[in-house]
């Protein structure tokens, strides 16, 4: 592992008009060419958290997919971030990872948001997905994921003596202003207990059903200290992870060592 340059993209989404979106997002991102190694959007970062917005859901062939991978090429960096996308007969609240050889791959949010009627009209996930990008293992989630420590746990396989499931965590989201001590707590708990350095990028400003947010996207580390942290204003901000302090870590404090053994499915 080499240091990884991540780069959060806290912005304020444009109400349900994805060309927009991507024009807005696509300015904020493009000066960070040569000087990131992964770009990470908020959640629904084309049309802000909507149930309405399932009607007007791009599919794989959309344009939005073509864009994030466009961003990928032109960065030379991993792109990430998530949309409402059509696959069969559901719609998903997809998280695309998109590197600049063009792969693409996804994540579909497990856990819908019932309090706000997601499970009612957007399909569930079921994989957890990890990625390997510059020497790096990293576990995108999304939003209320966050939620549920079991299936963000890190696991440790003793079939791969040092191992980890994944170095680094990442979450998007449109968290809103009124669960902020939530939002920020959280992913402390999970930096701590999982033993990894931990991304979560949220949105600003207010959407079209008047719901408020405060940004507070922060990078952390594995003791759940702050390398990046913002407020509630639009903001493109780089942190760079050191491996080797993510390594000493591990071995100082080995609490893997001692975790219960069990299975996601």
């Amino acid at each position: 592992m080499q240091n990884l340059r991540v780069s959060l993209v806290q912005g304020a989404t444009v109400w349900h008009d994805p060309a927009a979106n991507r024009a807005y997002y696509g300015a904020l991102i493009a000066p960070l060419r040569g000087m990131t190694d992964l770009v990470v959007l908020p959640e629904t970062f084309t049309s802000g958290f909507s149930n309405d917005a399932i009607d007007r859901a791009e599919d794989m062939a959309g344009p939005t997919v073509d864009w994030i991978r466009d961003q990928a090429a032109a960065l030379d960096a991993a792109v990430t971030g998530s949309v409402q996308l059509r696959d069969g007969e559901g719609v998903y609240n997809r998280m695309l990872w998109a590197t600049p050889d063009g792969e693409l791959q996804h994540y579909d949010k497990r856990h819908l948001f019932r309090y706000a009627n997601e499970h009612k009209r957007y399909a569930a996930g079921r994989a957890r997905l990890t990625v390997e990008w510059k020497g790096w293992r990293i576990n995108p989630q999304v939003c209320y994921d966050l939620r549920f420590p079991v299936f963000c746990r890190n696991r440790y396989d003793v079939e791969r003596p040092g191992d980890l499931d994944f170095d680094l965590q990442l979450f998007v989201a449109n968290w809103p202003a009124a669960r902020a001590y939530a939002w920020k707590t959280l992913l402390r708990a999970r930096a701590i207990e999982n033993l990894c350095f931990v991304a979560g990028v949220n949105r600003v400003g207010v959407d079209g059903n008047g719901i408020a947010y405060s940004g507070d996207s922060a990078v952390l580390d594995f003791l759940g200290h702050p390398l990046s942290e913002c407020t509630d204003a639009e903001v493109v901000t780089t942190t760079t992870l050191q491996a080797a302090e993510l390594a000493a870590h591990r071995e100082r404090f080995p609490a893997m060592l001692d975790a219960d053994r069990f299975e996601l499915r």
